[in-house]
């Protein structure tokens, strides 16, 4: 068994890491929080265009403080035209109730993929995460070369053997507790329940790669238990939405403590891949109809979403949250983390 102590992959005095939550919780406030807690954080790049890719990296690298990036790594995408406008239509009543706008055609992106790795290379950060697949391993040699610890998220010991032959130095061992999208590299294969722990000891069977653990963390004796499993640290992301420091929309932090919504679901009819969240209204109306296919059904979601952030409208907001979801309570984010390090 590894040794649980010994954080090589992130080098930081607690095993515990902020993971990324992109489109808006992870701010640089967090990140500061929880790294001068003793942590590590990891910057979201997902979403981002390359402009504001670049300020935020420059904006890291000014504040001086260690700090990872996370990538999503490019989709082939898989929403034929009809499939695309028979969803769109469905969702037309939503849309005129939120005075939002649904994008006629599907569109299609790599998240700027090449010119966020470009910058990365040429300002390397100490760790970069790598999120829904593996790229080109060309890709992967090169942030290595450049200085950087490369990760990949995986769900399956089938995905871990593949990263550890693409030459990755680790591996974020995903739970399906985990809020938000899954890091499955198949976005249409079932996301089957199963504690975080049994994956995890599933994944270190089949390699001798560093593990991170995610999904389902709801106090420290979970982190003591997913350390006990073989992993030298643990993500944290639902833990972290109502820290005083998170810049989670007040529409999903009031949902989050809002006791009509009582259980989590793994869907993929906001954004086209699984993902878990509270189940609400749009679930409820859209999740046995909703296609498979992102980044186009994320792209005809997205203004949707804003706007029912903006209006106060938990029914129509993607709800992202781990099923240890009732834990997450307002306090200042080192205080979360230094709580959930309590014991070691």
């Amino acid at each position: 068994m590894r040794h649980a102590g010994a954080v090589t992959l992130l080098d930081t005095d607690l095993p515990v890491a902020a993971a990324p939550m992109a489109g808006g919780p992870s701010s640089p406030a967090l990140a500061a929080a929880v790294t001068d807690a003793g942590g590590f954080a990891f910057w979201p790049g997902g979403y981002l265009s390359p402009d504001a890719f670049e300020g935020d990296l420059a904006a890291a690298h000014a504040d001086g403080r260690p700090f990872g990036v996370n990538l999503f790594v490019p989709q082939a995408g898989a929403i034929g035209a009809a499939a695309y406008a028979r969803y769109r239509s469905e969702l037309d009543a939503d849309a005129l109730a939120l005075g939002a706008d649904l994008l006629a055609r599907p569109r299609h992106d790599d998240d700027a993929w090449r010119a966020k790795v470009d910058l990365l290379l040429a300002a390397p950060v100490p760790v970069v995460s790598l999120t829904f697949g593996l790229p080109d391993r060309g890709d992967i040699a090169a942030l290595r070369r450049a200085g950087s610890k490369v990760l990949v998220t995986v769900t399956t010991p089938a995905e871990a053997r593949a990263a550890e032959e693409a030459g990755v130095d680790g591996l974020v061992v995903q739970g399906p507790a985990a809020g938000g999208h899954s890091g499955t590299f198949d976005p249409t294969r079932p996301i089957d329940a199963a504690p975080t722990a049994d994956v995890v000891r599933s994944v270190a069977a089949v390699t001798r790669l560093p593990l991170v653990a995610a999904g389902g963390v709801d106090g420290p004796a979970a982190v003591r238990d997913l350390l006990a499993t073989g992993a030298e640290a643990v993500a944290v992301g639902t833990l972290l939405l109502r820290a005083d420091e998170a810049g989670t929309t007040s529409t999903h932090r009031d949902a989050l403590d809002d006791p009509a919504f009582d259980r989590t679901v793994v869907t993929h009819c906001f954004t086209g891949r699984p993902a878990r969240a509270l189940r609400n209204g749009f679930v409820e109306a859209h999740h046995a109809t909703a296609p498979y296919g992102y980044p186009e059904l994320h792209h005809l979601t997205r203004d949707l979403r804003r706007a029912a952030a903006r209006s106060g409208d938990a029914h129509r907001l993607h709800l992202w949250a781990g099923t240890g979801w009732r834990s997450a309570r307002p306090a200042p984010a080192a205080e979360i983390v230094r709580e959930l390090a309590a014991g070691m």
